[in-house]
């Protein structure tokens, strides 16, 4: 009887043995969306891999100076368009000052005016089929193509310089808008509906929250197309502008003073997507949640 029971037992005794201790157990792997998580080092690393790559192609010469010129040489002309030392005679603070200006004064007026539309165009069929066709027509168009219809129609002034902008800016806002405001369920929209919300409430408390990503998004691309068309905008008779000085460092051949100006608008424009990035964390923080 007793040799039955321990062989009954001995299987249960071999089983117990082979199960885990709950406590000594791996933790759960904590999975997350794709590609979430922390960058500022993968992004120090890339750029001083850049910045590495370029001293040392410009001081083995692999490139000659008037293609690529040396770090130093872009730090001194820096040091001369501080001190007013480049063509012109323009200290950088102006040039930088008549740049924003033009760029950021632009870009407030297409937020304030192509948010209204796209979310006008998200929510109304009149709206849609009005303004969808004038978008669609112009918003390929390079801004080098109606630059000379804008100054035949506004001048030479600075009106010329900041619709230009303006133009190149609007799209991309507007489009986004208009996204963002589809981008709202059903279900939100019939559950406002049962609790009582009217049409302009559904649109504020709804529609406007569902499309506020999809804006901030297009407000950070609208910026880059702004320093893109920033130095179409100042070929026509502007005397000062981080455009015209890269403009007018080309036609001297001062390569030196053209990469500056280019870095400098890159870390302008990469400063206000910092920002903006930052301002999307506060505003939307269950955007990818």
């Amino acid at each position: 009887m007793s040799s039955e029971i321990s062989a009954v037992e001995a299987p249960r005794a071999a089983s117990a043995s082979q199960t885990p201790d709950v406590g000594k157990t791996k933790r759960t792997r904590a999975w997350r969306m794709p590609g979430e998580g922390p960058t500022a080092r993968l992004s120090f690393l890339a750029v001083l891999s850049m910045g590495a790559l370029w001293w040392i192609s410009t001081h083995l010469r692999w490139l000659p100076p008037l293609f690529l010129p040396t770090p130093e040489a872009v730090w001194n002309a820096f040091l001369d368009a501080i001190h007013g030392r480049i063509q012109g005679g323009r200290p950088l603070s102006e040039h930088l000052a008549w740049s924003a200006l033009r760029v950021f004064g632009a870009f407030a007026l297409a937020a304030v005016t192509a948010v209204p539309a796209g979310i006008l165009m998200g929510v109304s069929r009149v709206a849609r089929g009005i303004l969808d066709p004038v978008l669609e027509f112009y918003r390929p168009l390079p801004p080098l193509a109606y630059l000379p219809l804008v100054v035949i129609w506004f001048g030479i002034d600075e009106a010329a310089k900041i619709i230009v902008i303006y133009l190149a800016c609007f799209a991309p806002i507007a489009m986004a808008a208009r996204a963002g405001a589809r981008s709202a369920t059903i279900e939100q929209i019939h559950a406002a509906y049962s609790l009582g919300g009217r049409y302009l409430q559904v649109v504020r408390h709804v529609i406007l929250p569902a499309a506020l990503p999809e804006i901030l998004t297009g407000l950070r691309i609208a910026v880059g197309f702004g320093w893109t068309t920033l130095v179409a905008a100042e070929m026509v008779a502007a005397t000062a502008g981080l455009g015209q000085m890269v403009l007018n460092g080309s036609s001297f051949l001062r390569t030196d003073v053209v990469v500056m100006g280019i870095v400098l608008i890159g870390v302008i424009a990469w400063c206000f997507d910092l920002g903006m990035r930052a301002l999307e964390k506060r505003l939307v923080p269950w955007r990818g949640r």
